[in-house]
Parts: C-alpha cells; structure tokens; sequence
C-alpha cells in the first residue's frame, strides 16, 4: 500500500474552554465541508482548555474520521495554537476559524472560490457584526484603520479569524508572540496577493469572550514590530544607524558651538547645553552599533536558515533554457 495522499483542504481551529461549542462545530464544519467533494481534515487546537474541551475533543476524534485532534500541555495562547495547528495540518489549502461558533462555517466555499481566483490569502470582513457597539464594534474599527494605514495593507476587518491561506505563504511565516491578528501584514511582507470577502458573523452562543482590556496595548505593541518588520527586517542599519548618525551630528553641533564659547572666555562647564551634547554623542554612537548588531544578527538569521530575503512567485523558462 503507498503513502496516504494528504487533503487538498485543511480547517484549523484553536480551541480554549470551548466544550460547549465543539459538538456543534464539528457538525457544521462536516455539513459545510463534505459536500464540495474535496478531500480535508479538521485541525482542532486545544490550547490547554481548564473546561472539558480535551475530553470532547478525544470523544469527537473516534466518531469522526477526518478530526485530527492536538492537545497542547498548557494555555500558550491563540498564535502558538495557530501556529501548532498550521504544523499538524497537511492539506494545500488552509482555512482557520475560532471555535466559538460566531463565525459561520458555510462561508468556506466563498473563501476557497476567491482564493483560488489567484489570491494567496483571503480574508473573512464581519460586515454586520454581532457584538456589543462600545466594547467591541468601536475599538475594532479604530485598530482596523491604524492598522491598514500602518502595515498598508488596506482590510476592513483585521480580526476575523476566518481566513484561507496556500500552504506555501503559511510556511513562509513565522509566528510567535500575538502576531496572528497581522497575519495578512506579515503575508504582505512576504509578497502575498490578498483579498477580503463579506462574511456572516453570528452572537455568541456558550461562554464569554476571552479578550479584555489589555489586548489594546497588546495590539499597539505588536503593531509597532510588524510595521518595523515591514520597514527595516532585513535593514536595521536603515533605522539605528541614521538615528545614530543623527545623534551624533546633532552632538558635534552642540559641541563645536560650547568650543567656540569656551575660545571666546565663557564659562561652559555650568551649562545644561553641554550636558546635552554629550548625551548625544554617546547615545548616536550607541544606535550606531546596535545597527552593527542588529545587521550582523539579521545576517546570521538568513544564512543559518537558509532563509533567503526574496520570495520567487513562479519561473518560467523558454524551450531552449527548459532543453
């Protein structure tokens, strides 16, 4: 007998006290997903769960053939969920959803047809959502629009979890930290073609939610790495050492000015302004030399992976070069 053929369609879903949900989850996953006649599986991420969700998801995984269960030991948190279930999944196609039945797994089909109109990544837009206006609906229209204009990569809703992906551009990413509500950010670096189509968004039917208030500054911070990741991976100099540069010139100005009070019997060693220049002589040559580091590091980053700073979409070659 060969090896198995792995799915055309993987379905990741991280999971946290969501016992409640998965029965129904599962059931309107399989109704979705078994009449396209694609082959697929169901990745579904127990992210450490303090509720029955492990013990549902080991009763679900013997009922149901195309169930691929991974229960992590502790809570990691959504992206190391995420990025457990992109590890497990197989399929060429992947699409993630949360578990907490609010997104509407009948709308996979409209994902698969406009990702396969060319896009790399495809992303759910709650267009009619269903949460509180203040608490929710403002500060996430607020984020979407400092986010778009910071990354450039212009999406009405950022925090869908309802998205589909090519294998290829998921292998591509790395994730740690909370970096997978700027999945679509971190593809774009990548040289990602993305696109968003409108999505039901449904109320919360078991539990309540899991973010609060912190999540802002959570956002706010790694909204500031992706937008330094965009600008300057692969040239931190670009950043510490014209910064440092500018420290440094900035504290040659001030010196040459106290140097020429000094000559003409002014009394600089009580002067504030000199204090300044010295701070910005060593400070400049400090950013300087992180930018060294940083480059040397960014160096070893690319070379010990074997990573390359360059994505190739496709080759194509003329008969004589293909002979």
């Amino acid at each position: 007998m060969g090896p198995e053929l792995p799915p055309e369609l993987s379905i990741v879903v991280p999971l946290y006290n969501e016992a409640e949900s998965l029965p129904p989850l599962v059931e309107q996953l399989l109704a979705a997903l078994r009449p396209l006649g694609r082959s697929f599986e169901l990745v579904l991420v127990d992210d450490g769960s303090s509720d029955d969700t492990a013990a549902v998801l080991r009763h679900l995984a013997a009922q149901t053939p195309e169930l691929v269960a991974v229960l992590l030991r502790r809570n990691y948190g959504q992206t190391p969920a995420m990025s457990a279930g992109f590890d497990a999944s197989r399929g060429a196609l992947i699409v993630t959803l949360d578990g907490d039945l609010q997104n509407d797994p009948a709308d996979i089909p409209l994902l698969l047809e406009r990702l396969e109109q060319g896009y790399d990544l495809v992303s759910g837009w709650r267009h009619q959502r269903q949460d509180p206006a203040m608490s929710r609906k403002l500060p996430s229209r607020v984020a979407n629009r400092l986010i778009a204009r910071v990354t450039g990569v212009r999406l009405h809703d950022y925090g869908c979890s309802l998205k589909a992906y090519r294998r290829e551009l998921v292998e591509d990413m790395n994730l740690y930290g909370e970096l997978h509500r700027f999945l679509p950010a971190l593809a774009f670096i990548e040289g990602a073609r993305i696109s968003e189509v409108k999505v039901n968004h449904r109320a919360r039917s078991f539990g309540s939610s899991k973010y609060g208030i912190d999540r802002t500054f959570r956002v706010l911070m790694d909204l500031l790495t992706v937008w330094f990741m965009k600008r300057f991976l692969t040239r931190p100099m670009y950043v510490f050492g014209f910064g440092g540069l500018l420290s440094v010139a900035l504290g040659l100005v001030l010196s040459l000015y106290l140097l020429g009070l000094k000559l003409q019997g002014f009394d600089i060693g009580s002067r504030p302004l000199l204090l300044v220049a010295v701070l910005a002589l060593i400070c400049g040559v400090q950013l300087f030399c992180f930018g060294l580091l940083a480059e040397l590091q960014m160096r070893t980053y690319h070379e010990s992976q074997g990573r390359p700073i360059y994505r190739v979409r496709e080759t194509l070659r003329g008969a004589l070069a293909a002979g």
